[in-house]
Formats: C-alpha cells, sequence, structure tokens
C-alpha cells in the first residue's frame, strides 16, 4: 500500500526570535543596542527542516513535543500554515515550549535557547503507525534532545523494517562531546548524515581537527551513512565511503543564513525521494539552502521545487 507521507521528521520545534545584524558585542549593563531587523518567526531545525520540504511538494508529517502555551500554539500553527501536518505534535502540560533567540553579525550567528520541552521528549512521542506509514525518516537536533536520542536507533530501526530510508541532522554539540555509543549505533540505522562541515569535523573524532574535510566525511561514511556535508559559500559535497562528490553550489547574497542547512536537508530528502542521483540532488539542495538565505528566518524564503530547478539551471545571482 502507498505511505501516507513522504516523509515523516522528528526533533525541535520553537519559535525563533532573530535580531542583527549585531556590528558589536553584546553589551550587558543594562546597555540597550539597536540592529536593523527584528523577526518572529518559527524555527527549531527539524520544523524548518519539515516545512521545507512541505514547500518542495512533499506530503510531512511532524513528531514532537512543545508546551501547552502560546508558543506552542504558534508553533503547530505555524506548521499547520506550511502544509506540515501536526497531529503528532504533543503538547507537554508541564513545561514551557522551548524559545530560541539568534543574533546574526556578518554571515555568522550566535545561539541562545532555553529547552523547555527538549529534554523531555522522548521515543513515545513517535507513533509507531507513522514510521510504518512513510518513505522516509528525518531526525533533527540530536544533542538537545537526549531522552529521544536514546530512543532513535530503535525508531530508525523500526521505520526501516517498514521500507522507509532514514537521514539525521545532529546540529551542533552545546557540551562539546559529540560523539558516544549511542550515536555510532543510530549512524548504523541511517542512509543519509547531513552534517554542516564544522559538524562532521567534530563528529568524526578528536584527532579530525587535523585532517582534511573530505576525509572527517570519509571516516563518518565508514560507519554506515552516505555524508552530505554543507559547506557555506564553498558548496557541499557527498561521500559514499568509497569516493566523493561535490557542488560549487548557487552564488547568493544573503540577507540571514538562519535555517539555510535545514533548508539543504529538505531539498537533498526530497531530491532523493524525487530519484535524483547523489550530484542533481546535491545541486538542488545547495539551491534550496541558498535561496532561503532571501529573507530574514528559516521558512519564509523556502524555494518550490520549481524555484529550485531553475536556480540550479541558471546557476547565478539569486535574485532578492
Amino acid at each position: 500500500m502507498p505511505s501516507t507521507f513522504d516523509l515523516l521528521v522528528i526533533g525541535d520545534a520553537n519559535p525563533d526570535i532573530v535580531l542583527g545584524p549585531l556590528d558589536t558585542p553584546l553589551a550587558f549593563g543594562q546597555r540597550e543596542q539597536l540592529v536593523e531587523t527584528g523577526l518572529l518567526t518559527l524555527g527549531g531545525s527539524a520544523a524548518i527542516m519539515a516545512c521545507g520540504a512541505a514547500r518542495l511538494g512533499m506530503k510531512v508529517a511532524f513528531a514532537g513535543r512543545v508546551g501547552d502555551d502560546d508558543a506552542g500554539r504558534y508553533v503547530r500553527s505555524a506548521l499547520h500554515a506550511r502544509g506540515v501536518n501536526t497531529d503528532a505534535l504533543r503538547l507537554d502540560p508541564g513545561l514551557p515550549t522551548p524559545l530560541t533567540t539568534v543574533f546574526t553579525r556578518a554571515g555568522d550567528r550566535a545561539i541562545l535557547t532555553a529547552p523547555g520541552t527538549l529534554h523531555a521528549t522522548t521515543g513515545d512521542d513517535v507513533p509507531e503507525a507513522l514510521l510504518a506509514d512513510c518513505r522516509h525518516v528525518h531526525a533533527a537536533s540530536y544533542f538537545l534532545m537526549p531522552a529521544l536520542a536514546e530512543a532513535l536507533p530503535g525508531l530508525m530501526r523500526v521505520a526501516r523494517r517498514h521500507g522507509a530510508t532514514t537521514s539525521l541532522d545532529t546540529n551542533d554539540d552545546p557540551s562539546g562531546a559529540w560523539r558516544g555509543d549511542a550515536l555510532d549505533a543510530l549512524l548504523a540505522v541511517t542512509d543519509i548524515l547531513l552534517p554542516n562541515a564544522q559538524e562532521a569535523i567534530a563528529l568524526a573524532g578528536p584527532a579530525a581537527g587535523h585532517v582534511r574535510l573530505d576525509e572527517a566525511a570519509a571516516r563518518l561514511a565508514a560507519l554506515g551513512p552516505l555524508v552530505v556535508v554543507k559547506n557555506g559559500a564553498d558548496g557541499a559535497l557527498a561521500h559514499d565511503g568509497r569516493s566523493v562528490l561535490r557542488t560549487a553550489g548557487v552564488p547568493a547574497s544573503p540577507k540571514d543564513t538562519v535555517g539555510a542547512g535545514d533548508s539543504f536537508d529538505a531539498g537533498f530528502v526530497t531530491a532523493t525521494l524525487n530519484g535524483l542521483g547523489t550530484t542533481d540532488a546535491l545541486e538542488l539542495a545547495a539551491a534550496c539552502g541558498a535561496l532561503s538565505t532571501r529573507a530574514h528566518g528559516g521558512t519564509p524564503a523556502q524555494p518550490t521545487w520549481d524555484e529550485a530547478q531553475a536556480a540550479v539551471a541558471r546557476n547565478g545571482e539569486n535574485p532578492s
């Protein structure tokens, strides 16, 4: 029987407050600083990825946990408005919805997150019926959600048993530890690993800081997944354990890079589910990441499938 959903996304969803660009150090001492832009928008790596895939035409469901509060209702409404099914987005009666503030500065950003329900999210928040009724399962923000992280190997095994493929974007590890037995077990049942360059080097182990990005990707690919590494303006690469493929990406003049990596993830997974090979999927994913930077916030400028394909074909400056 055909699956109800193309994609199930598991992980974090929260409001993002994006402020910037900050052209001086963040000042304490009750100093007030003015910035050009302030935006309240949907955030969370998993939520942004889910919205990006829905925008590209995928049928997407989301599983996770938010608080039973105004912020949680905002998250649910924002996901629903972007075409994401939220039947499995649970409300926690005792904990608040996570909240993130992002300070942007010259292509970089600092991120402050109050975790709220993140630590309380578990494998029980992911219905097995959804794992059995989708073509692909993507998980994000591995290190922010330790109880869910512990359950992810089992969840991915269930999904695979029902015929789904799997992917993971760990995102940053605030503790700086990066590795562990649970992650190795998860990578063994992950078809696509989607780190950025810094994350790939950190995930590859302590000694990887002294090797090229290609070697770090090769080390991770040896653990099982196709490793697809986002490298900002330098494009992206994919390593399957034997060889490496690259794309230079689509040039852009970014207004804001928040969520660009998550839009890249959405592009790569969608392209793969649509039958594109790795090289073409890399190019389309890079276009999705670049086009998402046309506006502030992670979701407002995410492209349609036709827009992403046109950007690949044009391979020029993205219009504002």
